[in-house]
């Protein structure tokens, strides 16, 4: 099936390469190296970690036959698969959003989708919802961009950028425009499914690139806009261990273990210590405000991962949106501290956006919530090597920390635990998989926690794709609310 664009990303060839594992545009001119796709599910998790057991397979193709919509067990779901009980959560939520009755109808849903993903450049979900688009009846028209869509679904694209990057930009202003625009309004009802699915696609490209899914493979390569391969390397993956001959980045091995070793040991020593110190004595409210805001300003001094300015967007995500240049700044950033901080104690996911969400668009509510629920408390006792541990504090921090970037604060959370648990390179890969997941890379996703399986760091990526969504509903639903009211 030929799909609209595939031309125009032959003819960049001439000068420009794609990465097959970040999907980057690269300029010949600056002789980048193109890296060989590594197999299996994930570039950064080797292909022996997949090995399930029988029960878990088997659990996992039952879930795939009755919630998958494309039919296939997708790299997604085998990186997801590491936590079965997670995956039967987010598949039967996708599925709803996707298939069940709801306000949209189903194509407006995949190309709701498409545009999504655009905004974070991530041509497998792209690909993934053309080849959905077109079954559910799409125009290929569609998808040659979009002026070519009805003028109803082109005025999403405000709210889909704002939602994808700096959330707390948006007002009942942008709510009322969109379901105030005579024949091309939205109804409300309308409107929230849109939300969710923008939500859901922004976070889900977070997870694509900071598990570094691979692209699914297709026998025909004609179709989609599937990366022109080089058999080199891209400097996006320097630690990738495929086809690298180069012993000097493998040779301080045994003293990097020995490091993790003693780095996973002070972490546990620091849950203790705070354990300890928390059951002594509570800081009090006006201290435990002023550590959110110092964790906050703090964030902007995290830099994301390295981004060549000589990168260039992808012909065939920029075709889907507006404003490409539009992306994440700093909530806290300098000289802008007065924005106020989302207090979550005013407006909370529990209190105020389930219940609206779910009289919108029945039942998404509770989906939505056990899935959040479920990827907060998911917890196997284990940290590395060790057994029997209390993650609680560790999974509260990752969670809090990501609203934290986005100005969501916990009146009863102590910011101190951020600085105490998530050292600086987990600060880095959590800003760039939650900011800029399209520049996350396999050096980031080695460079914190060595001692970890990579259960856990999908676990981590789990807990990131959720807190994102989650902050992005919030911002969305109370502006909603506002509208309403």
């Amino acid at each position: 099936m030929n799909r609209a664009g595939t031309d125009s990303l032959c003819s960049t060839t001439s000068d420009y390469l794609i990465c097959s594992q970040c999907h980057r545009v690269l300029s010949k001119e600056k002789k980048m190296l193109i890296s060989q796709p590594s197999r299996g599910p994930s570039a950064f998790i080797p292909e022996k970690e997949f090995g399930q057991s029988n029960d878990a397979d088997k659990l996992v193709n039952r879930l795939v036959e009755e919630y998958s919509t494309s039919g296939r067990l997708d790299n997604i779901t085998q990186v997801m698969s590491f936590h079965p009980q997670y995956l039967e959560s987010f598949l039967r939520t996708q599925f709803y959003m996707l298939r069940m009755d709801g306000p949209l109808p189903y194509h407006y849903r995949h190309y709701i989708a498409i545009m999504a993903a655009a905004r974070h450049q991530c041509t497998y979900l792209i690909n993934l919802h053309v080849d959905e688009f077109l079954n559910t009846g799409g125009s290929s028209e569609w998808l040659k961009g979009l002026q070519y869509v009805p003028q109803r679904l082109k005025n999403l694209n405000e709210i889909n950028k704002i939602l994808a990057h700096r959330p707390w930009l948006i007002t009942k202003e942008h709510i009322q425009k969109l379901v105030k625009t005579g024949e091309n309004n939205w109804s409300l009802a309308e409107l929230v499914h849109a939300v969710v699915l923008l939500a859901h696609y922004h976070a889900l490209a977070s997870f694509v690139f900071g598990s570094g899914i691979n692209p699914e493979r297709d026998p025909d390569a004609s179709n989609g806009f599937h990366p022109v391969v080089k058999s080199k390397l891209c400097v996006c993956d320097l630690a990738n261990d495929n086809n690298i001959e180069n012993t000097s980045l493998t040779s301080n091995n045994i003293e990097q273990n020995m490091d993790s070793e003693s780095e996973l040991e002070a972490l546990m020593e620091r849950m203790k210590k705070l354990q300890e110190e928390k059951e002594e004595e509570e800081a009090s409210q006006e201290e435990m405000a002023t550590r959110f805001e110092k964790e906050k300003k703090e964030s902007l001094l995290v830099i994301s991962g390295a981004f060549d300015t000589d990168m260039v967007s992808m012909t065939n995500a920029s075709r889907y949106i507006e404003d490409p240049g539009f992306g994440y700044k700093d909530f806290a950033r300098r000289g802008e501290e007065h924005l106020p901080t989302f207090r979550a104690q005013d407006y909370s996911w529990e209190d105020h956006g389930f219940s609206l969400v779910n009289r919108l668009y029945s039942d998404i509510g509770h989906l939505l919530d056990d899935k959040f629920r479920m990827v907060y408390n998911l917890t196997y006792n284990t940290m590395a090597t060790h057994e029997d541990v209390d993650t609680t504090m560790l999974r509260r921090a990752l969670f809090n920390y990501v609203h934290c970037m986005f100005g969501i604060r916990y009146d009863d959370y102590d910011y101190g635990e951020v600085n105490q648990l998530l050292e600086r390179s987990l600060k880095v890969y959590i800003k760039t998989v939650t900011c800029y997941p399209e520049r996350a890379t396999k050096r980031m996703y080695d460079g914190y926690w060595r001692q970890f399986k990579h259960s856990e760091k999908v676990h981590v990526n789990l807990l990131l794709m959720e807190a994102r969504m989650q902050a992005e509903l919030l911002y969305a639903l109370r502006a909603i609310t506002r509208h309403l009211t």
